[in-house]
């Protein structure tokens, strides 16, 4: 078992690169620990494939540091909110003991996402229930419920609960999602477009994480919503 502080979850490989890398290269930055899971291979997406989807997400974890990632191959297009899946999930909170978990926009243009979110949510609440029994590797797993989860924003403009300041780290977050070669704008590339392979797209990552930070007072910002009211203990921590 390695347990971690943040546990990120993507619906696809890249999601948790686009949505929340600066964030994540901060804390990792600071000296916590981040473990990643992928809930599918992203084996729908028009461009690449399982295997350079795969190679793409080992080589953006080698630029964030992530401790650990995996991924749990489960059905892309088609996530949905069931007792198998749940129970994918519920193994590997269970696995990874995170603090804090940060998963997928709760609304979206992909479906998936959505799904994830909920799907994440209930897998969070069900960890941490006793009588649900899991072993993973032949070994009994412990409950584990993660104190808070964190939803980052994705395609649609979703308005933030609060903001990470990320301007030290916008540079290594753009870093990580253009490791995902086949996926993102390439001028040579003869695969076919797609919403997120134009220009436009790759531009836009920078200037969501501008205007965020232009509305809190930094330069490049990450923002997320929350569940459950979050309580301070102090001030410190507020960019002012």
């Amino acid at each position: 078992m390695i347990k971690v502080d943040f546990l990120a979850i993507g619906a696809h490989p890249d999601d948790v690169e686009l949505g929340c890398g600066g964030t994540l290269a901060k804390l990792i930055n600071d000296g916590k620990t981040v473990a990643i899971v992928d809930l599918t291979q992203g084996e729908l997406g028009t461009r690449g494939t399982n295997l350079t989807r795969a190679e793409e997400s080992a080589n953006a974890s080698k630029i964030l540091g992530i401790s650990a990632r995996e991924n749990l191959k489960l059905k892309d297009g088609f996530l949905n909110n069931t007792e198998e899946y749940q129970m994918e999930v519920v193994k590997m909170i269970r696995k990874y003991q995170p603090e804090i978990v940060l998963a997928n926009a709760i609304d979206d243009r992909h479906p998936d996402h959505a799904k994830a979110a909920k799907l994440v949510s209930d897998a969070c609440f069900l960890a941490g229930l006793i009588k649900i029994e899991t072993s993973l590797n032949g070994e009994t797993q412990k409950p584990w419920r993660p104190k808070q989860i964190f939803n980052y924003i994705q395609w649609k403009n979703v308005t933030p609960d609060f903001v990470i300041d990320i301007s030290d780290f916008m540079e290594k977050k753009i870093e990580a999602c253009l490791a995902y070669k086949t996926q993102f704008y390439d001028p040579n590339s003869k695969e076919p477009m797609t919403p997120i392979a134009t220009k436009d797209f790759l531009e836009s990552l920078t200037y969501r994480a501008q205007d965020l930070g232009r509305l809190s007072g930094v330069a490049f910002a990450e923002g997320f919503t929350t569940e459950k009211l979050i309580a301070f203990k102090n001030f410190d921590g507020i960019v002012l």
